[in-house]
C-alpha cells in the first residue's frame, strides 16, 4: 500500500486538466484546509476533491469491496467513508463548498463538465 499515491493521481490529472481547459485556475492542496482538497478556487470558497471509487467507498462497480480479508478492509473502507464526511463537515463549518467527483464519473466527460460548471458558477 505504499505504492498507492494520494496525490497527483491519474483521475486528479484528469479533472485537473477538463477545469484548466474549461478556463478555471486553482490552488492544488491547500494544507491550511481540511483534507487538503484536490483543487481549491481560493475566490470562490469552493473546493474539489477526486475520489479514487476503491479507496472511498464508492457504490459502484470500482467501489466493490474486496470480498478477502473483509476483517480488515470493510473497517478500513468505512472508516475512510467517515473521515471524508468529517473533512467536508469541517469545510462548511468555515464557510467553503465542496464537491466530489468520483473516479467512475471520468467516464462521462460531457455530464461531468456540466457538473463542474453548475458547482463553481
Amino acid at each position: 500500500m505504499s505504492k498507492v499515491r494520494s496525490k497527483n493521481t491519474s483521475p486528479e490529472l484528469a479533472v485537473r486538466k477538463l477545469v484548466f481547459s474549461l478556463g478555471y485556475r486553482y490552488r492544488l492542496h491547500a494544507k491550511n484546509l481540511p483534507g487538503k482538497p484536490d483543487l481549491v478556487f481560493p475566490g470562490r470558497k469552493k473546493v474539489i476533491f477526486v475520489h479514487g471509487c476503491f479507496w472511498h467507498g464508492h457504490y459502484c462497480r470500482q467501489g466493490r469491496a474486496p470480498t478477502s480479508r473483509t476483517n480488515y478492509w470493510l473497517p478500513k473502507l468505512e472508516e475512510n467513508k467517515k473521515r471524508d464526511q468529517a473533512k467536508i463537515d469541517q469545510l462548511a463549518a468555515l464557510g467553503w463548498r465542496s464537491m466530489v467527483i468520483w473516479q467512475c464519473e471520468l467516464q462521462h466527460r460531457e455530464r461531468l463538465t456540466e457538473s463542474i460548471l453548475d458547482f463553481l458558477n
